[in-house]
């Protein structure tokens, strides 16, 4: 038996993106050839993409973890990585996706409707596009970015023109079964409709789909029962219908006063969708009333009793139907059509949102530099945090590239305005380097051998020479 799957936490990985490559350009009588390098292959994004077809969430439920392919290598004769493809994730229309604390991310309603929830790392650049008039022929490339990975929560609300909502055992699932060729379950037990079930019903040569909310009862809105599990379900519909069960033998239960419970605790549920341009608020939605079973003689006399009190106390349309003899759902068809009709005629249309282009400023750096309070510094920023992951620290030129580029965006400068010392810690990203400000960083480089630089070498000449002193000075200090 198929099940449905409402709300599931999946966890998804972008693919990476390649590496670039270090080649020489190699040809008979052309000892020069140059770098050829090609850059490493985007990594491929996870995209969650509406589908139609689709109605739950139960294949992510089974599958959560969703990774997309990784991005390929370069290669030499500027040879470029394939990249990876986008893993297109189809889900239904009407799910909603939260990150991890729960803040909204995207609300999906409308076949084709995309929401990136991964993106992929880009590829690093080959040698041949690093080559510069400092660096003619470097020897290193970049390497590939992470891809993103993060979980997030989707979860679905059914998107119905006409939500059914009553008490446990009123009808709502028969009702559902004989206006619609839904074929949900019905038995004489409360709390038989575990799921949504959803149904199109037509209307003359009209079409409208009928949601049926499993069974609420008091204390829903905090929990109680089936409560938050289906009350979402609602959120989505342009008219509320009432279905009453008039043959009820349970105490102290009538039609006005299921009415006044179920509308209390729609009155007290918060929507998760604040906002929500397409239906506005809950309490703004048409209602309607059916009462149902008016098969069963005494059940019709209690509908006419409270028919006149309903209609006064509410002012909404009131039916009387049958699903066992079908008495009177024709006109509740049309009537419900009616009612959706309108409703979505006088909603303001929607109009999608232009993009808004914020430049940075011209004078904006990109980072900030604050002390960590052991005498080191935390460098923040999207630029250097991204060179830091792209660099190869085996080769001492891709080293030097990067404290070319951090130098030119001001790294250097501003460590020294905030008094930073030779030695002291300085972290970038998720790598620590102990910080030589004597360290000549500017783009003319000296020349040196493919994957080495002399100011890494000469620093590392210093470095020698200040640990035999110190090493000295402490045998001199020993009696």
């Amino acid at each position: 038996m198929p099940r449905f799957v409402d709300r599931v936490v999946i966890h998804t990985r972008a693919g990476n993106g390649g590496n670039g490559c270090a080649s020489v350009h190699r040809e008979k009588f052309k000892p020069l050839g140059g770098p050829d390098g090609g850059n490493g292959g985007r990594g491929g994004s996870v995209v969650l993409v509406v589908d139609p077809q689709v109605h739950t969430l139960l294949d992510l439920h089974f599958h959560p973890h969703v990774v997309a392919p990784s991005g390929k290598q370069g290669a030499g004769s500027n040879r470029d990585g394939a990249a990876g493809g986008d893993l297109e994730v189809k889900v239904p229309d009407g799910t909603v996706i939260l990150d991890e604390k729960g803040r909204l991310l995207a609300d999906l309603v409308g076949a084709g409707t995309r929401f990136e929830a991964a993106a992929g790392g880009r590829g690093g650049l080959g040698n041949a596009a690093l080559a510069s008039r400092a660096r003619k022929a470097p020897g290193f490339a970049l390497l590939g970015e992470k891809g993103q990975a993060r979980d997030l929560m989707l979860e679905l609300k059914t998107v119905a023109d006409v939500g059914l909502i009553g008490f446990p055992s009123a009808g709502k699932s028969s009702l559902v079964s004989v206006i619609s060729a839904a074929k949900p379950k019905i038995a004489d037990y409360p709390f038989t409709t575990l799921v949504p079930n959803l149904g199109v019903v037509s209307a003359g040569e009209h079409t409208f789909t009928v949601a049926d909310v499993p069974g609420l009862i008091p204390g829903a809105s905090q929990g109680r029962g089936l409560g938050l599990d289906f009350l979402r379900h609602i959120e989505r519909c342009a008219v509320l219908v009432h279905v009453v069960d008039c043959a009820t033998l349970e105490p102290g239960r009538d039609p006005i006063s299921d009415i006044d419970a179920l509308e209390a605790e729609l009155a007290a549920y918060t929507p998760t969708l604040q906002g929500d341009t397409t239906l506005g608020d809950l309490a703004e939605r048409p209602r309607a009333v059916v009462l149902n079973k008016i098969d069963v003689p005494e059940a019709r006399e209690l509908a006419d009793f409270v028919r006149e009190e309903i209609d006064r106390r509410y002012g909404w349309p009131v039916f009387e139907v049958s699903t066992v003899s079908r008495e009177g759902l024709r006109p509740l068809t049309f009537a419900l059509w009616d009612l959706v009709s309108r409703y979505r005629a006088a909603q303001p249309e929607i109009v999608p949102r232009r993009p808004v282009i914020r430049p940075i400023p011209v004078d904006e750096s990109g980072f900030t530099v604050e002390s960590d309070g052991d005498g080191g510094f935390l460098v923040h920023g999207v630029r250097p945090e991204r060179w830091v992951a792209q660099t190869d620290f085996t080769n001492d030129e891709a080293v030097g590239y990067l404290g070319d580029r951090l130098a030119r965006l001001g790294v250097e400068d501003e460590l020294l305005r905030l008094g930073a010392k030779a030695g002291c810690a300085v972290t970038i990203g998720d790598m620590t380097f102990d910080w030589e400000p004597q360290t000549p960083a500017g783009i003319d480089v000296p020349l040196s051998g493919r994957g080495t630089d002399t100011r890494l070498e000469q620093t590392d000449r210093v470095g020698a020479d200040e640990r035999k002193r110190a090493r000295k000075a402490r045998r001199e200090q020993q009696p």
